[in-house]
């Protein structure tokens, strides 16, 4: 849950993470809908997928195990370099450095390494700058040490060399050059997306007796696993309304009718920031088909909140909820 994401917003999901599924076998034994409904908003869905699929794993292969070494624990689904060496080291005491955006930073400034981290060459140079630091037998100490002294001191702006238990050996400080120091990555412009969204009735909007279509994406896809309004990317020279009616016929191979405005939601993403343009629609024509999503269903307006949906589609459900009929954000 810690991977990309803070501690004070995984705080509000990890509790009840581990109520609901309190060990490895509950996990496996839960249906991924399940897994994503529980960890509906803390985002990275892909985290969620490979957490359950390792559980699963486990379960049929390892006795419920987890694997005690770095190399082991890179096997399992959604588990790279860095949480494959934390938990060695952490958990099982094995002598292999962690690195994260923080022990980069401190490495690279102790010995004054030059290069774009997440460069391979460079990677190495670190991984042989930590290993040559830590301390047999207490690994797992060494780089939680690391990893808050890169947190809490030598920070990315301006570091507090006054208060750092080893400027006295920093390269980069006796040059007075930390902030050379790793060299910064190029930021791309993100990119912004028009999106369109249909909230589909099969009949009058707000009648008693409507109910709505929603779809599932695809477990590969980004944001996989999750259900969502039906709709997507508005293409050049299309109006919004146009866009809709094409991918709903493109995704569901359905008609509809009554396209209204609702509201705008605007979201942003690690790789881009989106303009959600969400639109009341009546179900008209055609059999709905799962063409672009792994399935689909038909609910009423009080059973959205039994699916998981992303942040952006659970805001529509929030404003659906209230029942305003607005439409604008």
């Amino acid at each position: 849950m810690l991977q990309q994401t803070r501690v004070e917003t995984v705080l509000r999901y990890y509790p009840s993470f581990l109520q609901r599924f309190p060990d490895v076998a509950s996990l496996a034994a839960a249906p991924r809908d399940a897994v994503l409904k529980a960890w509906e908003g803390l985002g990275y869905y892909r985290r969620a997928h490979g957490l359950h699929a390792t559980a699963i794993r486990l379960v049929e292969h390892e006795q419920g195990r987890l694997p005690s070494t770095a190399d082991e624990l890179r096997r399992l689904p959604g588990i790279g370099p860095y949480t494959a060496a934390a938990v060695a080291s952490i958990a099982f005491g094995r002598d292999v450095p962690v690195l994260d955006g923080n022990t980069k930073r401190v490495l690279a400034r102790l010995y004054s390494i030059s290069g774009q981290t997440g460069r391979p060459e460079i990677r190495r140079k670190l991984e042989s700058a930590a290993a040559s630091l830590l301390p047999p037998g207490r690994a797992g100490d060494f780089n939680q040490a690391l990893m808050d002294l890169g947190s809490q001191v030598c920070s990315p702006g301006t570091p507090d060399c006054g208060s750092c238990p080893i400027s006295g050996f920093c390269s980069a400080h006796a040059a007075k050059a930390e902030a050379d120091y790793p060299t910064r990555t190029p930021r791309k412009p993100i990119p912004h997306r028009d999106i369109v969204a249909g909230i589909i009735w099969s009949n009058r909007p707000y009648g008693a007796d409507s109910r709505i279509l929603i779809s599932k994406r695809h477990s590969a896809d980004m944001l996989g696993g999750m259900w969502e309004f039906p709709g997507g990317h508005v293409e050049s020279g299309e109006s919004l309304t146009e866009a809709l009616v094409r991918e709903l016929d493109e995704e569901l191979a359905i008609g509809v009718t009554g396209i209204s405005p609702f509201m705008d939601v605007e979201h942003a993403y690690t790789h881009f920031r989106m303009t959600l343009h969400v639109f009341h629609c009546i179900h008209v024509a055609g059999e709905p088909q799962a063409l672009a999503s792994s399935e689909w269903t038909w609910a009423s307006i009080h059973e959205l909140n039994r699916f998981a949906f992303p942040a952006a589609d659970k805001r529509i459900i929030e404003r659906l909820v209230g029942g305003t009929g607005a439409e604008t954000q």
